[in-house]
């Protein structure tokens, strides 16, 4: 009779760590999320336009306080990846109300 092969644990896989970015408006975790993951549809704080369900973007929240992503959906924020790289030289939204001075 032959010898049997001991079977080994599995190998042990690390715990998922976000990477976080350090930039002037703080430390920040960032979250990529790709399209296939993506089932709601979100609005984007830097343009104020739909990310559509299906649609690749970013996840972000503070780093600081030991936030992680299913602690508070209230700091969580759902970027494009374009508003997101540019979002400390976008200007503030123009207001275009009826009254709003349509020029200046």
């Amino acid at each position: 009779m032959g010898r049997r092969r001991q079977r080994t644990a599995p190998p042990v896989r690390p715990l998922r760590t976000d990477p976080v970015e350090d930039a002037d408006d703080g430390a920040w975790v960032v979250r990529p999320i790709d399209g296939g993951r993506s089932t709601k549809a979100y609005r984007c704080p830097g343009c104020n336009q739909e990310i559509r369900p299906g649609q690749g973007h970013l996840v972000t929240w503070p780093a600081d306080g030991g936030h992680t992503a299913v602690d508070g959906p209230e700091d969580r924020h759902h970027w494009h990846r374009p508003c997101w790289q540019h979002r400390t030289t976008r200007q503030p939204p123009v207001d275009r109300t009826r009254n709003a001075p349509r020029y200046g």
